[in-house]
């Protein structure tokens, strides 16, 4: 495929991504969570080149990215007054919903299932470059499927720099985690697929019920694999880390902590990323993805990270962490 030359000016980016997706060309945005791989979502050879250039299992479903709420009504059945709800108190923002699909949807984006995931990203780029198409951008996570999620653009131009049009580059993901999946079960109790920025309780305050977590097997949502943001790297999560330190004290180790820097307490740390010395797990999150990228590429023997508390968004750090181990 050959791609146009562009002026340079203000908006060159969003112009040089709008027609590179025009044509059916893949593009990486940044959005507030992690950059996405971005292609026309009403496309179905455009949606395969993301399953293709990712790697990704056909019967992983795909997110629907919008400008706004009115954007997505044509893509679904309808908009429930909780839908109505939660945009409103969280849209845009890191918060994906499953809804009953409209007959718009493509069954390569659902992986064939009768829901379909949307979304209103958070990020002024992707955002003013949603407003200019006449189409949703199906975007996961621009990496090899399984690795590393991508939340600056140097990460997605070392991972898929050769199999795509252009990377807008948005700067650092302000979040650094995937966004939170809700959707809802047949007596419309609101269940979380994914756990995300956006807690239970947060969702709780709006809707006036406590979400579930999905306890079923069942691929329903994207990012539901077992094997998930996993570095090369033999992984290991612990909140041991003396004792993890003592198992393997003859391998070259990168640590990733929570809050302390043990390298200057313990022996046998080659390299340490303290995550936030604060305590915050905002910023954890925000940090986690780009440490373990770095890591990545010292050729350690072992990566140790450690798990954080299990309060607020330190579940959906510590169910990313769980997935990530390659051991």
């Amino acid at each position: 495929m050959k791609f146009p030359d562009f002026m340079e000016s203000k908006n060159s980016d969003i112009i040089r991504a709008k027609a590179f997706l025009e044509q059916g060309a893949l593009v990486a945005i940044p959005t507030e969570t992690v950059y996405g791989l971005a292609a026309n979502g009403t496309s179905k050879a455009a949606i395969q080149g993301i399953y293709s250039a990712k790697g990704r299992p056909s019967n992983n479903p795909l997110i629907l990215h919008f400008p706004n709420l009115k954007a997505i009504q044509p893509f679904v059945d309808s908009i429930s007054e909780e839908v109505q709800l939660l945009a409103d108190a969280f849209w845009p923002g890191p918060l994906t919903l499953l809804l009953p699909k409209s007959d718009k949807v493509l069954d390569i984006v659902t992986a064939g299932l009768p829901r379909v995931a949307v979304r209103v990203p958070n990020h002024p780029k992707t955002l003013e470059l949603l407003a200019q198409l006449d189409f949703p951008l199906a975007a996961p996570s621009a990496n090899p499927s399984g690795y590393i999620s991508p939340t600056q653009a140097s990460h997605v131009e070392q991972q898929l720099g050769n199999k795509i049009a252009m990377v807008l580059d948005g700067g650092a993901c302000q979040k650094g985690l995937e966004s939170t999946i809700l959707g809802w079960d047949d007596q419309g109790q609101p269940i979380i697929y994914r756990k995300g920025v956006i807690t239970a309780e947060a969702i709780e305050k709006v809707l006036h019920k406590l979400p579930q977590n999905h306890k079923a097997k069942t691929l329903e949502a994207p990012g539901m694999l077992s094997l998930h943001n996993a570095p090369n790297t033999k992984t290991i999560v612990s909140a041991q880390i003396k004792q993890v330190l003592t198992e393997h004290a003859k391998k070259t180790i990168g640590l990733i902590s929570f809050q302390q820097h043990y390298s200057t307490k313990l022996k046998g740390i080659s390299e340490e990323i303290t995550l936030s010395i604060s305590g915050s797990l905002e910023e954890v999150a925000q940090k986690l993805n780009a440490a373990m990228h770095t890591m990545d590429l010292l050729g350690l023997d072992i990566i140790i990270i450690e798990k954080v508390p299990e309060t607020g968004v330190g579940k959906a750090i510590n169910d990313r962490l769980t997935r990530s181990m390659s051991q």
